[in-house]
C-alpha cells in the first residue's frame, strides 16, 4: 500500500488556531490509526468495531456536542475539517462521522426538547453511534413520499414500516426515524421521532453488499409496531418535513466535504507514486509534461471545490442563507472526486487498478457522492430554482 502517512494536511486559509488544531489532530489520528485498517475493512465490509470506540475517545463523534454533555463544543466548521481529513485516508469512517454530527447531533441540538438533550447527547458524545432514517423503497429523491406511518396510542406513538439504504445503521443504537402522523396531510403529515435499537418490534434487515464505502454500513430496518413513548417525539408533530430539509441541506455540505478529503487523498496517493517511484522510457511518469498538465488541473478543480465548501460551511455559521452554496458544494465536490480519483487510477496504471493499494478504492467510494443526501440532478434542480427565483420579478 502506498504511504501517504507523510503528506500533512493541505492548508486552508483563514482556520482559526483552534480549527488548525483539529485539522492537525485528524489528520494524524486518520494516517496514524485508521490508514492501516483501510484495506481489511474494505475487503471484510465491515467497520473495526475498536475503531469506532477510537473515534469517541478522539472527540470526533460529539464535535459540536457542547462541553456540558460530553462533546468538544465546537463550531460546525470543524466538524467539515475532521470529515474531510478523515476522507483523505477512508471515506467510510469519514462519512460514519458525517452522518453522527451534521444529521443526528443536529437535529438533537436544534430541535431536541432539554429532556432528550440530557438523556441522549452525553451517549452520542461518548459512546453510541447514531443514525438517520428518511429514504424508503420508494421514497429517495422523492424523500416526502415515505409509506411508514406513526400512529397515536395512550402513552406516545406506534411505527409501522419499513426504511432502506439506512447509512450506521448497523453500529447506531440511536435513530432519528421519519413517519406519516398524518398521511391526509400529505408530507405536512411527516413527524421525526427517536427510536432506541433495543426497542420491541425494531429490527435490521439486509446488509447492502455495495460498489465503494463498503466498510460504511447501509441497511434496511423493519418497524413491526415499534412502541415510542411520548417523550421521544423530536420537535413537534407534523413539522418532520421541515427538520429533514434543514438537515439535508447542512448534511450536503458534510458530503461535499467527504468528496473534497476524498479527491485529495486520491491525487495525493497518485501524485506520490508518479513523481517518486514509476518510471518509463527512463524517466520518472510524473515529469511528462501531459501528466504534470493533468495533475495541474486536478489540483486547480479540488482547490476551486474546497473553496465552494468552506465557503458554504462560513455562510451557514453566519446565519446566512447557504442552501444554493450547499448545493453547489455537493455538486461540483462529487463531479471533482469522480473525475480526479479516476485519472488517478490512470496516472498509477497497473498499480492503480490493482487492490493491493488505495487509488481503485478511491474511485469505487467516490460514486456514491453523486448519489446520497442528494443526486447531483437534485441539487441542479436546487440551484436552477433558486437562481431562477433571484432573477425573476
Amino acid at each position: 500500500m502506498t504511504d501517504i502517512t507523510d503528506i500533512p494536511p493541505t492548508p486552508i486559509t483563514h482556520l482559526s488556531e483552534t480549527e488548525t488544531a483539529m485539522q492537525e489532530m485528524v489528520s494524524k489520528f486518520a494516517n496514524e490509526v485508521i490508514l492501516p485498517k483501510v484495506r481489511d475493512m474494505d475487503e471484510a465490509e465491515n467497520m473495526d468495531p475498536e475503531l469506532v470506540e477510537q473515534l469517541f475517545e478522539q472527540g470526533l463523534m460529539g464535535i459540536e456536542i457542547p462541553e456540558e454533555f460530553g462533546g468538544a463544543g465546537m463550531n460546525f466548521t470543524a466538524a467539515i475539517i475532521g470529515i474531510e481529513e478523515l476522507a483523505r485516508v477512508d471515506p467510510s469512517v469519514s462519512v460514519m462521522v458525517d452522518v453522527h454530527n451534521t444529521l443526528v447531533n443536529t437535529a438533537i441540538l436544534k430541535w431536541g426538547s432539554n429532556d432528550i438533550k440530557k438523556r441522549f447527547l452525553p451517549a452520542l458524545a461518548t459512546n453510541t453511534v447514531g443514525s438517520f432514517c428518511l429514504s424508503e423503497p420508494v421514497s429517495g429523491s422523492d424523500a416526502f413520499a415515505l409509506a411508514t406511518k406513526a400512529t397515536k396510542t395512550a402513552d406516545g406513538y406506534r411505527i409501522s414500516g419499513s426504511k432502506m439504504w439506512i447509512t450506521n445503521s448497523k453500529e447506531a443504537g440511536f435513530f432519528i426515524v421519519f413517519a406519516n402522523l398524518d398521511p391526509s396531510k400529505g408530507h405536512r403529515g411527516i413527524t421525526a421521532f427517536i427510536v432506541e435499537k433495543d426497542a420491541k418490534g425494531f429490527s435490521l434487515a439486509k446488509k447492502e453488499k455495495k460498489l465503494g464505502i463498503k466498510a460504511s454500513s447501509t441497511c434496511a430496518i423493519n418497524f413491526d409496531d415499534v412502541e415510542i413513548p411520548k417523550e421521544n417525539l423530536l420537535g413537534k408533530e407534523g413539522e418532520g418535513y421541515k427538520y429533514a430539509i434543514g438537515l439535508l441541506n447542512e448534511g450536503r455540505i458534510g458530503i461535499a466535504a467527504q468528496m473534497t478529503g476524498l479527491a485529495l487523498g486520491s491525487w495525493e496517493n497518485a501524485v506520490k507514486y508518479v513523481w517518486n517511484d514509476r518510471k518509463q522510457f527512463g524517466k520518472l511518469v510524473g515529469e511528462f509534461q501531459g501528466m504534470q498538465h493533468q495533475i495541474a488541473q486536478s489540483y486547480t478543480e479540488i482547490a476551486a471545490a474546497r473553496a465552494l465548501v468552506y465557503n458554504a460551511a462560513r455562510k451557514k455559521e453566519a446565519g446566512e442563507d447557504f442552501v444554493r452554496d450547499a448545493a453547489m458544494a455537493k455538486l461540483y465536490a462529487s463531479q471533482v472526486a469522480g473525475r480526479v480519483s479516476g485519472l488517478a487510477v490512470e496516472w498509477m496504471g497497473g498499480m492503480g487498478f490493482v487492490r493491493e493499494g488505495l487509488a481503485e478504492k478511491y474511485w469505487r467510494d467516490s460514486k456514491i457522492g453523486a448519489i446520497y443526501e442528494g443526486t447531483s440532478n437534485i441539487q441542479l434542480n436546487t440551484i436552477a430554482k433558486l437562481l431562477q427565483k433571484e432573477y425573476t420579478a
